[in-house]
């Protein structure tokens, strides 16, 4: 899959492309349905299938501050994005400017003039332009005036449920640390990356050395709790199981995300880029009255963990 950055990095003899837009943040099981139509779709017309997303989240520009916790890094986004068998990604930088556009200047400088868009499939809740005030009906009297088929997509239902599946619900599951339901919603594990810090060491004394994580800016992290998960670090998945919380039985403030991978104490992590990905929750954080019931709890989660992951690897 190609990767642009900015509408620049398209070349200018690119063909005729199918399309589809939107931030995709966690590429969820609904962005999947859009855009595994989208690519069904563009094979038997000729058409090359590109992604269209945004960075930074337009949120953090439209109202600064208000950036939503994020489901994905934008690299794992692009990985997720090239596993469904899209030729392209173009990622545009969400600028104040940018945001200004009006929806027919958004379609004619990116759909038109740059991919060349013969078709558009698209969420039937999708939004553009400036104050999103385009709507899907809009897209589709610009489609027939620049010569581009719209596709309006019914959203993927969740699992047992009547709401539609969506980043801001898979969100609210991963703050409560419902790591069913947001797996649910992904399709996958919920999925935290950062690069491995010193932490106290305090681990390792205990007999269960973790590897501390600095989370990527505007990472979804779990509620607070012990969890059966992974440590995946180049591309290997290690059974593991992760502490959220400030380690309250030693006084702690800091709130730290540490994994221990099990049965592992010869992993040198420091400095490395690593991912946690998220199984299920085992239990609360506590604070413990002794050291002793402290390891005695933790030799029971890393027991429930490693019946619970032991023998599996994590999907991408």
């Amino acid at each position: 899959m190609l990767r642009w950055h900015g509408l620049d990095a398209v070349p200018a003899d690119w063909g005729r492309s199918a399309v589809t837009i939107g931030v995709f943040d966690g590429v969820h099981r609904g962005h999947r349905a859009v855009i595994e139509r989208m690519v069904a779709e563009a094979r038997p017309a000729g058409l090359r299938p590109v992604v269209v997303t945004f960075d930074p989240h337009p949120l953090e520009v439209v109202r600064p501050g208000a950036h939503p916790e994020l489901l994905s890094t934008l690299e794992h986004r692009l990985d997720l994005l090239a596993q469904l068998g899209v030729a392209a990604t173009l990622v545009l930088p969400f600028t104040t400017e940018f945001s200004q556009l009006s929806a027919e200047e958004f379609v004619r400088l990116v759909l038109v003039d740059t991919l060349h868009a013969g078709q558009v499939s698209v969420g039937n809740n999708f939004r553009f332009g400036h104050k999103a005030a385009g709507t899907v009906a809009q897209l589709g009297l610009l489609g027939a005036d620049y010569g581009f088929d719209v596709i309006g997509l019914d959203l993927v239902p969740s699992v047992g449920g009547t709401e539609p599946v969506s980043s801001t619900a898979i969100r609210a599951a991963v703050t409560a640390g419902d790591m069913a339901a947001a797996t649910a919603g992904l399709g996958r594990p919920h999925r935290v990356e950062g690069r491995v810090v010193e932490g106290d060491r305090r681990g390792r004394d205990l007999g269960f050395p973790t590897a501390n994580l600095a989370p990527t800016e505007h990472a979804a992290i779990p509620a607070d709790g012990v969890y059966a998960g992974w440590l995946v670090e180049a591309g290997e998945p290690l059974p593991a199981a992760i502490s959220i919380g400030t380690n309250p039985t030693f006084d702690g403030t800091e709130r730290r995300v540490e994994a221990y991978v099990l049965d592992r104490d010869d992993l040198d992590l420091y400095g490395r880029q690593v991912a946690f990905d998220f199984a299920e929750r085992l239990r609360e954080t506590v604070r413990f009255d002794s050291v002793e019931s402290l390891i005695e709890q933790m030799t029971a989660d890393v027991g429930r963990a490693r019946r619970l992951v032991g023998d599996q690897s994590t999907p991408s």
